[in-house]
């Protein structure tokens, strides 16, 4: 029965997925802005309700166990962009393999993308020398806080100032087909647009919470420590808006939303949602923690190495695969 609700959970992501993506595109062309705002600000954030609402729910209205709450939400927190930066960008690229082959060009607009990693990568160094600062020093804890909020308001500000040029160099969102609610006879406005927005909104938020019920009782069937298990199967949940919608993007030849949905996201999960567990949970250097940030951040270098190079080729992203991979065999050998 729990397998079967955390089933249906993936599912009713799975649908939201599809419905927000394609309001999204169509609310992202109505109102002129660049694909890069598209991807990593509206859609990044849009399809990070789940996983920003896993970790609170479970620290401010979890289970009974406040221990359990805990790890819940530092394995949702941490989980998120580690899942991101490996396994979401591997079969983003994995799907267009056979069409575009091994060696094969990926060609997303390098200045997003370079600005949504440089923000990552800062901000989640932050995050990682956060782990070692002792409990004691409360005061400590919340200015690592405060500095990764800020960190995420000014790249807030500075990709949206850049979308006026990138919309005049042709990187203007643009929308494809008709909008669901518009196929079953709804007026094509803008108030239409954000009623299919919300309700895919409503059915990601309602899929993670549904999720987190059925976390305590599979951990104790598995026999896994409910952080392990927080790190490794929420974020698949969770993150499966973001994993889609890239996939979807990238097979139509959308690389820079592609993309950005995902850098984006990791760049609202490697400021916000670190700042909410540094604060509210012990955010400690266990092992599982220390091998899942130093896993994260290697692969996110290993991307914006490529950006800087200029050339991004499909076989080079399997290495993000191949990460993920060693970050299991370390948790669970």
């Amino acid at each position: 029965m729990i397998f079967a609700t955390l089933l249906l959970m993936l599912i009713v992501i799975l649908i939201a997925a599809e419905v927000f993506t394609n309001a999204l595109e169509h609310l992202g062309e109505r109102i002129g802005i660049s694909e890069g705002v598209t991807g990593s600000l509206f859609a990044a954030v849009g399809t990070a309700l789940p996983e920003t609402s896993v970790p609170l729910l479970a620290l401010l209205a979890g289970t009974s166990n406040t221990q359990t709450n805990e790890e819940i939400g530092v394995g949702a927190i941490l989980g998120a962009p580690l899942m991101l930066s490996t396994l979401s960008l591997f079969l983003m690229t994995f799907s267009v393999w056979k069409r575009r082959g091994a060696q094969g060009h990926l060609r997303p607009e390098r200045t997003g993308l370079s600005r949504d990693l440089n923000f990552f990568i800062a901000a989640f160094a932050f995050a990682t020398m956060a782990l070692f600062v002792p409990h004691t020093q409360v005061a400590v804890r919340f200015a690592f806080g405060f500095v990764m909020v800020m960190i995420y308001f000014v790249y807030v500000m500075l990709t949206i100032r850049a979308s006026k040029g990138l919309v005049e160099d042709g990187h203007a969102t643009e929308a494809e087909g008709d909008m669901f609610l518009c196929r079953i006879g709804l007026p094509d406005n803008i108030l239409v647009v954000m009623l299919q927005l919300f309700i895919g909104l409503g059915l990601l938020v309602g899929g993670a919470k549904g999720f987190i019920y059925g976390v305590e009782g599979a951990a104790q069937l598995l026999g896994i420590s409910t952080l392990l298990l927080s790190l490794l199967i929420i974020p698949i949940a969770t993150e499966l808006p973001e994993k889609v919608n890239s996939i979807l993007w990238i097979r139509k030849g959308k690389d820079t939303l592609a993309f950005g949905n995902i850098t984006g996201a990791m760049v609202f999960q490697g400021t916000l949602l670190p700042a909410i567990g540094i604060m509210l949970t012990p955010w400690e250097p266990r092992t599982e923690v220390l091998a899942g940030v130093v896993v994260t951040m290697l692969a996110a270098l290993w991307l914006r190495y490529l950006v800087f190079r200029g050339d991004i080729r499909v076989k080079q992203l399997f290495l993000n695969g191949l990460l993920y991979l060693v970050y299991l065999w370390i948790v669970l050998a």
